[in-house]
C-alpha cells in the first residue's frame, strides 16, 4: 500500500517539441501513467533552440545556387529568438490543453539552449522521478550527424528515462 502511495507522489516530466513522436509520448503518459500523476502535476518541457551565429544564404545563379555564409545582426537574432519562443509557448499550450481535456493538471517549462542539456538540468532542478521522451524517427544518418536528445538524456538524466516508441502497426494507420 505504501509503494502505491509513493508512486502517486512521483514527478513525471514529458519533453515535447513539434514532432508527432513527442505528442505520442504525452498521450502514452496520459493513457498509461495517469495514476502516477494524481498528486503532483505533470511537467511538460519544451526547449527553445539557440539561433546560430552564422547562416548560409543561397543566391540563385541560373540553374545553380551559390552558398555563402553570413553573420546575422543582433536584430535578426532577436527576431529568431522571439519566433522560437512563440513556437515553444504554442507547443506547450497545445500539450497543456491535451492534459486538461483528460483531467490532468500540467505545468509547463520552457528554456533557451541545447535540448538535451536543458532537459537534464530541469530533471535535476524539479526533482523529476521519471522523464518521458518520444522516439524521433529521424533515421540513423540524422542521429549520426546531429546526435540524439533521447540518447543524451539516457546517459545524463538523474532519473529513470522512458523512451516511448510507436509500434509498427500504429505507424501504418
Amino acid at each position: 500500500m505504501e509503494k502505491e502511495k509513493e508512486g502517486c507522489d512521483s514527478k513525471v516530466m514529458v519533453a515535447i517539441d513539434e514532432s508527432e513522436s513527442s505528442y505520442y509520448a504525452l498521450t502514452w503518459v496520459l493513457n498509461n501513467l495517469k495514476n502516477s500523476i494524481v498528486n503532483s502535476p505533470l511537467l511538460i518541457f519544451s526547449a527553445q533552440p539557440i539561433p546560430k551565429n552564422y547562416s548560409a544564404y543561397a543566391a540563385q545563379l541560373g540553374i545553380a545556387r551559390i552558398y555563402f555564409p553570413f553573420s546575422p545582426t543582433l536584430d535578426m537574432i532577436s527576431t529568431v529568438q522571439e519566433r522560437n519562443k512563440k513556437v515553444s509557448l504554442g507547443i506547450l499550450e497545445k500539450a497543456k490543453n491535451i492534459c486538461a481535456s483528460r483531467g490532468v493538471k500540467a505545468e509547463t517549462i520552457t528554456e533557451l539552449g541545447e535540448p538535451g542539456e536543458l532537459i537534464c538540468n530541469a530533471v535535476k532542478n524539479y526533482k523529476v522521478n521519471l522523464l518521458v521522451l518520444g522516439k524521433n524517427e529521424g533515421g540513423a544518418l540524422k542521429r549520426a550527424f546531429l546526435g540524439s536528445v533521447s540518447s543524451y538524456c539516457l546517459n545524463n538524466a538523474e532519473c529513470a528515462v522512458l523512451v516511448v516508441k510507436k509500434n509498427q502497426n500504429e505507424r501504418e494507420h
